[in-house]
């Protein structure tokens, strides 16, 4: 498996299932991004085979430099043309709301464990600003080492360490390779867009 250089700071995590989401305040367009219509390449059950086999390799997961002070990621080669990532996340980091501009994909933790808030919605990728969320729409989860999830192409999520003292360490896989991830805050049910980053901002 080839490795990348260590970074600081790393890319986002993972996602969920669709019910009804919420109402679209009319605001400033988003950004025009082409809708990514993946067609071939692993499927998100098969990223969430390769992401919980790949947190099974001791040694690779031990060759990650672990920062006190940030989260160190290396890119990985995922199956079938997909991306992945090694991230390490020291206690109390988190990624905030987001989500992976249309790719799906998997995560899985390898040691520690990591917190994932999600969206039980299939939210509208652009056209937004400022959405208010339906009551129900939160889903939260526990992933412990060993456990993974796969996610569709409309997840949004934030993904934490919660541990006062103990990194966590995980796999993440997309399909295709992330052609931008949208930042989001949150104030009760509303959902705002920040900021649209591009893969030249964490590659």
């Amino acid at each position: 498996m080839s490795l990348l250089p260590v970074r600081t700071s790393a890319p986002a995590a993972g996602a969920g299932p669709s019910v009804p989401a919420a109402a679209a305040s009319p605001a400033a367009p988003v950004s025009p991004v082409s809708p990514v219509s993946p067609v071939g390449g692993p499927t998100p059950a098969e990223l969430l085979d390769f992401v919980r086999g790949t947190a099974a390799d001791t040694a690779l997961i031990a060759s990650l430099p672990l920062d006190p002070e940030g989260r160190t990621w290396i890119r990985l080669d995922g199956p079938g043309g997909s991306e992945a990532w090694l991230i390490g996340w020291p206690p109390g980091t988190g990624t905030g709301w987001h989500d992976h501009g249309g790719s799906h994909g998997a995560f899985a933790t390898a040691s520690g464990t990591l917190k994932e808030d999600s969206l039980a919605a299939r939210l509208p990728t652009e056209g937004w600003k400022t959405l208010e969320l339906a009551e129900g729409v939160d889903r939260e989860r526990q992933l412990t080492a060993g456990e993974g999830r796969a996610f569709g192409r409309h997840h949004v999520h934030e993904v934490r360490n919660e541990s006062g003292g103990a990194h966590a360490v995980s796999v993440h896989a997309y399909y295709p390779p992330l052609p931008l991830m949208r930042r989001y805050s949150r104030t009760g049910q509303v959902l705002r867009l920040e900021q649209v980053e591009r893969p030249e901002e964490w590659q």
